[in-house]
């Protein structure tokens, strides 16, 4: 029997699902808007959910400050997202609906996410592109005019909404229009290049935090009345991801130590379309958008060994696997099941390229069928983005793709009105665990974090400023000081072991354990091995990194090394996540738990709960608190994609 923790309260509103949100609203407390101008809010983090949340708060009449770890919003890890955003528009008139796009959704994640936040997730999708659209974001269009759509992963209709292979960056430069006009009236005080360090907790309440100016290196202290954090997932502890360098975790693991429980960390997704590994000293990976498998098929030769060209190979002499496997979905199976057959068939022998770890996406067909232009027209800057980074025309060549990570659904634990376990902190986006469960479908990051930021965060911030007593606090308070003199200290500390291993070491060797033991497949074994591993490691980079500079300048090693020491305390949690959850689910593929065709096998009866985890101290294993998953309108099934 899952037992319910009393100190996980969700705030799950009851009654219909298509009410839910709206009756939610109406019973939120209000701030007047004389009163509005009276709070502060702190925005940590300026991608899609945090410029929209930064926008819509000011819009709104509160005081924003904005915190931005790169030189400009604009380069937030947002405009990484190629494919696309859905919505249930259906203006394919295909039979998509808002039930569609939430059960599809709730199958996605294979049922571990909760109802109530994936339904509301779907419902406001449709107000999300009538917003990108009234800020300009030049979304596709038929020859009609009208917005054209794509299809994606997990999906039989057409509800993807694209601009090229640029739609996060089109939809960050609509946030960011709409926050800088905040920033020019006065409403939004932007502070670039700062990193936060640590929350800062007065009273229960998060209540301010303490920065780094990457510049200088001074460390700054804010106050406020609110924390809204939105600084994005952790895929970097895996050393080679998709992730811009900059992302990272130091904020929300700083957040779970202040207090903020951590959920369900061992969730992490692998990407199957992504440009393989070519050498030990490669920094990061490129994704290829999902879009691309709309077209492209993915294929590996029949026999093992077969090094021919791949145009060379005959038709009747490659396995197109995934449509073999996968008929109802082919190419555009989800991501974790699409993950899973690529790696299957490369671990048979069947890879290609010089290191057997990729399959070849192939659009000769749709060339052929369809003409060169329509190709260019759809995907011309992927093209080019492949051509340049491995030398060859995938005009004449097929792609060669394999998986790598690319989004974490764990996160921080947040309430509906998202809300996380400290009050006044607010978790927005990739940053929180709440909307897509054991796995993400293609689409739908840029969805929940335009969601969290402009529909629902100014609604639900409200309610709690309107809720408790917050007085004025300042920077000078004692709570302020000792925060900030905790992480002088670890800086200090850093710079003062001058070890003979660099920070790019520890994370490429922590990278690999990640990957080869809580990976793509997992189990017990490998999970114990790693936590072990990791263990050792963190006791050897506090004993001999090597961080070159001092803290009072522009410092990118110092930067590193905060960040790589984070990646080792939660490579920890993650690996004791997924040896506790004895079931594979969505990303979360456990060996010993599939079935006889290698598909996962979940088990409800025992783990259809989120999995939050309270920090105990450093030398403490982490408490976890189980909150029972409870299915009112859709009953979980087995997924099957075939």
């Amino acid at each position: 029997m899952i037992t319910a923790s009393p100190k996980l309260v969700s705030k799950i509103p009851s009654g219909p699902i298509e009410s839910r949100w709206t009756r939610h609203k109406d019973s939120l407390k209000l701030v007047s808007p004389t009163n509005k101008r009276k709070f502060t809010i702190l925005v940590v983090g300026t991608g899609l959910a945090g410029a929209s949340a930064a926008a819509s708060l000011a819009e709104l009449g509160y005081n924003v400050k904005a915190f931005c770890i790169q030189d400009s919003p604009r380069r937030a890890h947002s405009i990484a997202a190629q494919g696309g955003i859905n919505a249930a528009k259906n203006y394919r008139n295909d039979g998509d609906s808002v039930w569609r796009l939430f059960y599809d959704t709730i199958k996605g994640g294979d049922f571990r996410a909760r109802e109530a936040n994936v339904y509301r997730l779907a419902e406001l999708s449709v107000n999300i592109i009538d917003q990108c659209v009234a800020q300009g974001v030049p979304f596709a269009r038929e020859y009609g005019g009208l917005l054209d759509n794509r299809s994606f992963g997990g999906a039989q209709v057409s509800r993807t909404f694209y601009a090229r292979g640029q739609t996060g960056q089109q939809l960050l430069l609509g946030a960011y229009g709409a926050m800088m006009r905040q920033v020019e009236e006065g409403r939004v005080a932007l502070y670039p290049r700062r990193e936060m360090l640590d929350l800062v907790v007065i009273n229960g309440q998060a209540r301010g935090i303490i920065c780094r100016n990457l510049v200088t290196g001074q460390l700054e202290a804010y106050a406020g009345d609110a924390v809204v954090l939105c600084t994005g997932g952790y895929g970097n502890a895996y050393f080679l991801a998709t992730y811009a360098k900059n992302s990272n975790a130091t904020a929300i693991w700083r957040c779970y130590k202040r207090g903020a429980f951590f959920a369900n960390p061992c969730f992490t997704q692998i990407h199957p379309t992504c440009i393989p590994v070519t050498g030990d000293y490669q920094s990061k990976l490129t994704l290829m958008s999902e879009s691309l498998r709309n077209d492209g098929r993915v294929w590996v030769p029949k026999k093992k060994g077969d090094t021919r060209p791949p145009n060379e190979i005959p038709e009747d002499e490659r396995d197109y696997f995934l449509e073999r496997r996968y008929p109802s979905y082919g190419n555009l199976a989800p991501r974790d099941i699409a993950s899973r057959a690529v790696k299957a068939v490369c671990d048979e022998g069947r890879g290609v390229g010089a290191s057997g770890r990729a399959v070849y996406l192939d659009f000769s067909d749709t060339i052929r069928e369809k003409g060169l232009d329509y190709i260019k027209e759809k995907y011309g800057n992927l093209f080019e983005m492949y051509q340049h980074i491995t030398g060859e025309d995938p005009y004449k060549v097929p792609m060669r793709i394999y998986p790598a990570v690319h989004y974490t659904m764990g996160g921080l634990w947040v309430d509906y009105n998202l809300m996380s376990t400290i009050p006044g902190l607010f978790v927005l986006g990739e940053a929180n665990f709440s909307d897509h469960g054991a796995n993400r479908l293609g689409a739908s990051a840029l969805m929940q974090g335009l969601a969290d930021g402009y529909f629902i965060i100014p609604y639900t911030i409200g309610d709690y400023f309107a809720s408790v007593s917050l007085p004025k606090v300042s920077t000078d308070r004692d709570e302020f000081r000792d925060a900030q003199a905790s992480v002088e200290a670890k800086l200090k500390k850093l710079l003062a072991i001058q070890g003979k291993k660099t920070v790019l070491e520890f994370h490429r060797e922590l990278g690999l354990l990640l990957w080869d033991y809580v990976g793509m497949a997992r189990n017990a074994q490998g999970l114990q091995h790693a936590i072990e591993k990791i263990r050792a490691l963190r006791q050897e980079f506090w004993q001999n990194v090597q961080v070159p500079g001092s803290n009072d300048m522009l410092n990118k090693s110092l930067e590193m090394a905060g960040r790589v020491a984070d990646f080792l305390e939660l490579a920890e949690l993650m690996a004791i996540d997924a040896l506790h959850r004895e079931e594979s689910c969505g990303a979360h593929f456990r060996e010993e738990y599939q079935t006889p065709d290698g598909e996962a096998l979940r088990n409800d009866e025992k783990f259809a709960y989120v999995a939050a985890w309270e920090y105990k101290g450093d030398d403490q294993p982490p408490e976890l608190h189980q909150e029972p998953l409870i299915f009112e309108f859709v009953k979980p099934t087995v997924r099957s994609y075939k």
